[in-house]
C-alpha cells in the first residue's frame, strides 16, 4: 500500500492541476455559451466553472486510475449548469415583470391614447418611479425590451421615454474604457505574482482564499500582496498626473 503524500506536496499537486485546467475552463464554457441567449455573460460561466475545477481538484484520487482531465471536465460542466438553473429562477422572474409591465402598457396607452409617462406607469404597477426604472433597466439588460421599440398596435404613439442611468452614457463609457487601459498598464508594471493576485480577485472574481489556493499561499499573505499591489498601482497612476477617473474626463 503506497504511503499517504505529505500535505505539502498533495496542495502543490492540486495547484499545479488548477492552474494546467484552466484553459479547459475556458474551452467548455464558450462550448455552453455558444447555445445561449446573448445576455448570459460568458464571464459568469467561467467564473462557475473556475469553481467546479477547484472542486474537482479537491476532491480528485488518482488512485482510481482515471484522468484529471476527463474528471474535472464533469465537475466544471455540472458547475456551469448549476449556475445556469439559478440563473434561470431570474430570468422567469424577469419575463414574468415584462409580461406584466407589456399588460399595463397597453392598458394605460389604451385608455389614454398615448404613451404612459413613468410616473402613471409606476403608479398603474404600484410601485415608486425610481423602482420602476431599475424594472425598465433590468429588462433592458437581460434583452427584453428595446429603448426603441414598441408594440405594432402602437407605432403612431409617441416612443416611451425611459432615461439611461448615468453609466450608460456614452461619456461614462468612454471614460471607463480609458480608465481600465490605463489601470492595465499600471498593473503590468507589478512583479508577476502581483499581476495574478490582481487578475484572480478583479477579473476572475475569486475570493483570498481561493487565489491562495492556487498559488500555494496563505489567504493573509494574498491580502499583504493585494494591498501593496493596489499601493504601487496607485502610486504609478499618480505619477502620471491621474488621481481620479475624473483625470481622465
Amino acid at each position: 500500500m503506497s504511503k499517504p503524500r505529505p500535505p505539502e506536496a498533495q496542495n502543490a499537486e492540486r495547484d499545479r492541476l488548477i492552474l494546467e485546467h484552466l484553459p479547459l475552463v475556458k474551452a467548455i464554457a464558450v462550448r455552453v455559451h455558444e447555445n445561449l441567449p446573448v445576455h448570459v455573460d460568458l464571464d459568469d460561466l467561467v467564473h462557475a466553472g473556475i469553481l467546479g475545477l477547484f472542486d474537482a481538484a479537491e476532491k480528485y484520487r488518482p488512485e482510481k486510475n482515471v484522468a484529471f482531465s476527463s474528471y474535472a471536465k464533469h465537475r466544471i460542466k455540472g458547475a456551469i449548469l448549476d449556475s445556469l438553473r439559478q440563473l434561470d429562477w431570474a430570468s422567469r422572474d424577469l419575463r414574468r415583470r415584462h409580461k406584466q409591465v407589456e399588460a399595463v402598457t397597453r392598458e394605460l396607452s389604451a385608455a389614454l391614447q398615448r404613451n404612459p409617462t413613468e410616473a402613471e406607469m409606476a403608479e398603474k404597477m404600484g410601485v415608486d418611479v425610481e423602482r420602476w426604472r431599475q424594472m425598465m433597466a433590468d429588462l433592458q439588460c437581460a434583452g427584453l425590451i428595446s429603448l426603441s421599440g414598441r408594440h405594432p398596435d402602437q407605432e403612431d404613439l409617441p416612443l416611451p421615454d425611459y432615461p439611461a442611468k448615468e453609466d450608460t452614457h456614452p461619456d461614462a463609457i468612454c471614460v471607463r474604457g480609458q480608465m481600465r487601459n490605463v489601470l492595465w498598464g499600471a498593473m503590468k508594471k507589478l512583479p508577476e505574482r502581483y499581476q495574478k493576485v490582481v487578475v484572480l480577485y478583479y477579473s476572475k472574481d475569486l475570493t483570498m482564499r481561493e487565489i491562495g489556493g492556487v498559488l500555494g499561499i496563505n489567504e493573509s499573505r494574498v491580502s499583504q500582496i493585494h494591498k501593496s499591489a493596489l499601493a504601487k498601482m496607485a502610486c504609478a497612476l499618480q505619477s502620471s498626473g491621474i488621481y481620479s477617473s475624473s483625470a481622465l474626463m
